[in-house]
């Protein structure tokens, strides 16, 4: 995006990227849909950014949602608005777009070199590159430093751009977006490990989202998961553990609930009175029979149901998050994200100390930074 913007106001741009082929990581969020952006108010959608909305949001105003779906749908890539309000192309997956625009970008006159590796400045300024034939070094009026955060490492981010920019403030880098894990018994691991939570509401604090889960055998994650990731890592790196309490049947209300599990038949086993008469499905039914073996009171099942506690013990690696928190300080750039120290560099996306929520607004600011990081470099190297 910001060789397209630059590209756009008149300079030539070169695209050198460590990977053999562009966009991977692209591509990947593509494999469950691409969910490119969100229909949702622009000021609800800035609240969305947290700490980070202040510095965000001329970006986001300057490039917003409608400006991001009109861009795809003019790379011939229709958009459609899920029921969530979600927005994706109508092709689902990101590889139609990735092919449109890069004829795009190659017609109008961008270079993409593959295998190259930034390696650091020169001591004039210049920037060093690892490539398969040497050592290169190139010589720009302007660059965009476009390095991402640190999830997903294989796909090309891998954080390691860190070291080369010493004497500034780097937020070190966490997960974000990602599971957590729970110490499941033997039995629930063996049983539901894959197993969906659908419909579900989940709490922590003041604090609620609903949606759906997975089991897995190590914990939870998915879609609602993630939406409170933010809060649960930090609720375990202050006292090492956080509890989420799931409700299972959250259309349903607790008195109601109550009083159908106290009609049923006393013969009735508390397996068929979770799964008939409370409406469980068998992975939320054995989440309440965990807690039950687990110590928790058996005098109100209703409540349990409406409030089962996990306990989260650890966030799942990096490696595996969808993105990370943490990256390079705001305060060390300027206002067109323009590097305090390096005049003339510009840095942009998951490279910056920012994090999101999954539901489009992480690609809508990358979009957003990068477009801007692009426009400010053909300024500087106009100038």
């Amino acid at each position: 995006m910001a060789a397209e913007a630059a590209t756009q106001a008149g300079a030539a741009v070169t695209v050198l990227d460590h990977t053999p082929s562009p966009a991977r990581k692209l591509l990947i969020a593509g494999r469950g849909g691409l969910n490119l952006t969100h229909s949702e108010p622009l000021d609800r959608f800035l609240d969305r950014y947290g700490s980070a909305r202040a510095r965000l949001e001329p970006f986001v105003r300057a490039f917003p949602p409608e400006a991001l779906v009109a861009w795809c749908e003019g790379l011939g890539q229709a958009t459609f608005v899920g029921s969530s309000g979600r927005v994706f192309p109508k092709a689902m997956k990101a590889s139609p777009l990735l092919r449109a625009w890069l004829a795009r970008l190659t017609a109008m006159g961008v270079a993409l070199r593959g295998r190259h590796r930034w390696t650091g400045f020169t001591a004039d300024g210049g920037l060093r590159f690892a490539t398969p034939e040497g050592e290169r070094v190139e010589q720009p009026a302007a660059t965009v430093l476009a390095l991402g955060g640190a999830s997903w490492p294989r796909l090309g981010s891998d954080g390691a751009w860190a070291s080369l920019l010493p004497g500034y403030v780097i937020a070190p880098f966490r997960p974000s977006n990602m599971g957590f894990a729970v110490a499941w018994s033997d039995h629930l691991r063996a049983r539901f490990a894959g197993a969906p939570l659908k419909r579900i509401a989940l709490s922590l604090g003041g604090a609620m989202m609903r949606g759906e889960a997975m089991l897995t055998e190590q914990g939870i994650e998915g879609g609602a998961v993630y939406a409170l990731s933010a809060p649960l890592r930090d609720a375990i790196a202050a006292r090492g553990h956080a509890t989420l309490l799931v409700d299972l049947r959250p259309d349903v209300a607790a008195a109601d609930l109550a009083a159908r599990l106290a009609a049923a038949p006393r013969t009735m086993s508390l397996p068929n009175r979770l799964r008939r008469i409370a409406g469980l499905t068998p992975a939320g039914a054995a989440l309440v029979q965990e807690a039950l073996h687990a110590g928790a009171a058996r005098s109100d099942i209703a409540a349990l149901v409406k409030a089962l506690p996990l306990r989260l013990t650890a966030a799942f690696p990096i490696a595996r998050a969808i993105s990370s928190a943490g990256g390079l300080a705001w305060e060390e750039v300027d206002d067109g994200l323009m590097l305090a120290k390096h005049p003339g560099v510009f840095a942009c996306g998951e490279m910056l100390d920012w994090e999101a929520p999954t539901g489009g607004y992480l690609l809508q600011a990358c979009f957003a930074t990068g477009r801007a990081a692009g426009e400010a470099a053909a300024r500087y190297a106009g100038a």
